[in-house]
């Protein structure tokens, strides 16, 4: 084999090797499926959003039908805005609960929907009224930790 062809192997391989790089860079930043379809804005109001972020997906049934599109905190209530771009394909009642869920022990965060039984339909712009915060693990930690000396002074 000439040397010029194995410098055009070598080349071809590493090519290969940075596209496969780039594609998994991609697809743990979540930006690998963008949606190109209809899409619809809703808000929704939480007290505590953990560790979510901006292009996390929204989850109803397991299955992905958007993305977290902005965050901002309301000065007046105090509580952080997630505005979310729904699949237009996908319709969810007006009392819909949305939840912030973890992925695994320590994995992402997410949104979910558990659909309620209403007859009328979010319409794009729309305000989710039920939530659920995200459960911080540092929180809960200090609370059982806090539970467990307040046993341990009135045992003594």
């Amino acid at each position: 084999m000439s040397r010029t062809t194995l410098d055009l192997w070598v080349g071809f391989f590493v090519a290969i090797g940075l596209a496969a790089l780039l594609f998994l860079a991609l697809k743990v930043g979540n930006l690998t499926t963008s949606s190109s379809g209809e899409t619809y804005a809703i808000q929704a109001k939480f007290d505590n959003i953990g560790g979510l972020k901006p292009r996390a997906a929204i989850k109803s049934a397991g299955v992905v039908v958007g993305r977290v599109s902005d965050i901002r905190f309301d000065a007046k209530d105090y509580m952080a805005v997630v505005t979310m771009q729904v699949d237009g394909r996908f319709q969810f009642p007006k009392d819909t609960f949305a939840t912030i869920n973890t992925s695994g022990l320590l994995g992402e965060q997410y949104i979910g929907f558990e659909v309620g039984g209403d007859t009328e339909m979010l319409k794009p712009g729309g305000v989710i009224k039920k939530t659920q915060s995200a459960v911080v693990l540092e929180k809960l930690i200090s609370q059982f930790m806090y539970s467990k000396a307040a046993d341990d002074t009135e045992k003594k």
